[in-house]
């Protein structure tokens, strides 16, 4: 095992949308990055990049040893977030169980820093101000098993670092928009249809947001000024589903017609949908419990990113403009 670089990064989940990011703005930056990728994965984001690659699988021991070699940073950025899975064993072993491997690697290199991408599901609801990292996880009975999948694998990292010394900081991200999303994501997904009149309705609801380049420039200053074993809310704020789609239909050269439905009549259509995806042993991505964590969590307060990462993010309406011209293209 060799010693770190002063400066050389490895991006774990660098063909998704958020690791895809991080690269880039590293090499921006000058820093010497290498990325592990599976030979199979879809890597346009960083094709252009000249950059270290490795293939592989982060979970198999031997692959992510080779890759940690000279590695002084660490941006963990693979994840599975296919909440709507009715089997939920992928999640399980991808957001837990394979974490876990990574983490028992990874703690036997001397890394300077290991940034976690967490989410903000993990974070608590506070019915009387905008919740903090400070506030404990207290909603399982509502939540969906991906979230809980999310909420152990924060737990065990955590953890982990503290037993084992690994300098890690998690970042809590909230929904990402921007360019660059080619998947594209679920809330990218969302975007575009909305922009282009296919989504013509919206209901109460909404999302905490922030721009993808903000949230991958904040992963890199956690590595630099995060304090280890804390916790960082990655947010711009929080944006009403009917303002979200009259941004986007704006983005996109039309005016704003979208109509607002009652959202027991939505969460009617959800179960309704529920119900024929499950005689047809399809996984449902209009699933219910998506529907109501669009009314669970509001606002979330990102002073103590701003102060400790020294983090400015752009307002969230530049970076739904951006992911609509990037659909568009």
């Amino acid at each position: 095992m060799t010693g770190p670089s002063d400066n050389k990064a490895l991006v774990i989940g660098a063909s998704g949308f958020l690791g895809s990011h991080v690269t880039r703005q590293l090499v921006a930056d000058g820093v010497a990055t290498r990325i592990l990728v599976r030979t199979t994965s879809d890597t346009r984001a960083t094709d252009d990049l000249d950059i270290e690659r490795h293939y592989g699988s982060a979970f198999d021991p031997d692959v992510l040893r080779d890759a940690l070699q000279g590695i002084s940073t660490v941006y963990y950025c693979l994840l599975d977030p296919r909440s709507w899975l009715r089997d939920t064993t992928p999640l399980w072993q991808t957001n837990v169980h394979n974490l876990q491997g990574v983490l028992d690697v990874a703690s036997r290199f001397p890394l300077k820093a290991f940034v976690y991408t967490s989410t903000l599901v993990t974070i608590g609801l506070n019915p009387d101000a905008p919740a903090n990292e400070n506030d404990a996880f207290n909603w399982a009975d509502q939540a969906p098993e991906y979230v809980l999948t999310r909420l152990e694998g924060e737990r065990c990292a955590l953890a982990h670092a503290a037993q084992s010394g690994l300098p890690l900081v998690a970042c809590n991200v909230a929904n990402t928009f921007g360019p660059g999303d080619y998947a594209p994501t679920p809330q990218g997904q969302m975007l575009w249809d909305a922009s282009t009149g296919k989504l013509p309705f919206y209901f109460d609801g909404g999302l905490v947001s922030v721009g993808i380049e903000d949230a991958a420039r904040a992963l890199i200053l956690a590595a630099q000024h995060g304090t280890p074993g804390e916790r960082y809310i990655i947010s711009e704020r929080y944006i009403s589903m009917r303002e979200l789609f009259a941004l986007a239909a704006r983005a996109g050269g039309r005016k704003p017609r979208h109509f607002r439905l009652p959202r027991p009549l939505v969460l009617g259509m959800a179960w309704s949908l529920e119900a024929i995806t499950w005689l047809l042993r399809l996984d449902n991505r209009m699933a219910p419990s998506s529907i109501r964590l669009l009314t669970l969590i509001t606002a979330l307060d990102n002073s103590k990113a701003r102060r400790e990462l020294r983090w400015q993010p752009q307002p969230i309406e530049q970076s739904i403009e951006q992911a609509v011209r990037f659909f568009d293209r």
